[in-house]
């Protein structure tokens, strides 16, 4: 690429409220990465802590400070992105780690891969200063990728590079109160439509886990957007204009949002569209492992179809579980 204009290849963007105790250790893990032609746009978003001082302390010419009012965390990035001078766009979080090689292979690999458009990473998962022992381990194969896509995030959103190109031909992330959060999952769900996808199989990434983060309390808002955006892609994969309710009903059954299956669910029908996707996705291709996610799909669509419609047995199951819970824990305790 022609870099006589003076542009960075990769504009790191990071958005940040009231994260100064964190901020200069996830910081400084991008200032000591060992691809150096990056800029890091780092958006104050209303901070009321030590933040501003901490980013306006800082000397390093390939930093660009900017302090704004609350904008949201989607409006923020937005803004990052718009300011943006690279051809890649890396995310990184303000309390997240990054390996010093990670913006290196990520760069390396979209140059390698003109027909991707997206590629994040592996990830250890932290709890405070503490690793957990547990790992986002999600697949890198495009397809396998695009098929998990129909129902979650396969992706650690302070893990990703993503081409500006791509963001200029789908848009940036959605502020669209009714889809977001989560805007990271609406959005990979749009890249997706259109290019391939990826992560690289080494953890370059540490993710600090909050045990009070949205996606992990469950809050009811954000389920139903998860089951708003699964439902669309799941239409997309099988050529339907819009989301009809066979779509509703996997979305809803995968993600347990009772409220949004409807009465007579048709079990063979959401099995034929699991089938279906599955079959667009991998291209009429044989591909062993994709065989086996739909598979699973359908056997879990399956179950949560029998539970739905027999709750007393789900209730009597979840109940059993919570008893071989505790007689494990009271074995463990008096070993």
């Amino acid at each position: 690429m022609n870099k006589q204009d003076g542009s960075p290849t990769v504009s790191v963007v990071l958005s940040v409220k009231n994260g100064g105790r964190d901020l200069p250790q996830a910081l400084g893990t991008i200032l000591k990465q060992s691809f150096t032609d990056f800029e890091l746009i780092a958006i104050n978003n209303g901070s009321t802590d030590e933040t501003r001082a901490y980013l306006d302390s800082i000397a390093d010419p390939r930093v660009r400070v900017f302090h704004q009012a609350d904008a949201g965390f989607a409006g923020a990035l937005n803004r990052g992105i718009s300011l943006s001078r690279g051809r890649y766009i890396a995310r990184q979080d303000h309390d997240d780690l990054a390996d010093p090689s990670r913006i290196a292979k990520q760069v390396e690999f979209l140059d390698a891969h003109p027909d991707h458009a997206l590629v994040g990473t592996r990830a250890e998962i932290w709890i405070g200063d503490t690793p957990s022992g547990r790992f986002h381990d999600h697949p890198t194969d495009d397809r396998l990728l695009r098929f998990d896509l129909l129902f979650n995030n396969p992706f650690v959103h302070s893990s990703v590079m993503i081409r500006k190109a791509a963001l200029d031909r789908v848009g940036n992330y959605t502020t669209d109160p009714a889809r977001q959060p989560p805007e990271d999952y609406e959005l990979w769900s749009r890249i997706a439509r259109h290019y391939r996808v990826a992560n690289l199989a080494e953890r370059l990434t540490v993710y600090r886990e909050v045990p009070s983060s949205m996606s992990r309390a469950g809050a009811q808002p954000f389920l139903e957007k998860l089951v708003t955006i699964s439902s669309e892609n799941l239409a997309h994969a099988t050529s339907a204009a819009a989301p009809e309710q066979v779509h509703v009903d996997i979305a809803a059954l995968v993600h347990g949002a009772e409220a949004r299956v409807s009465p007579k669910l048709d079990l063979e029908g959401m099995c034929a569209v699991l089938a279906e996707a599955g079959r667009r996705i991998g291209d009429s291709q044989s591909d062993p492992a994709l065989a086996k996610r739909v598979a699973n799909a359908q056997a879990q669509i399956r179950h949560r179809a029998m539970l739905h419609r027999q709750p007393a047995l789900g209730v009597a199951r979840r109940a059993a579980r919570a008893v071989r819970g505790q007689l494990r824990r009271l074995m463990l305790a008096t070993r």
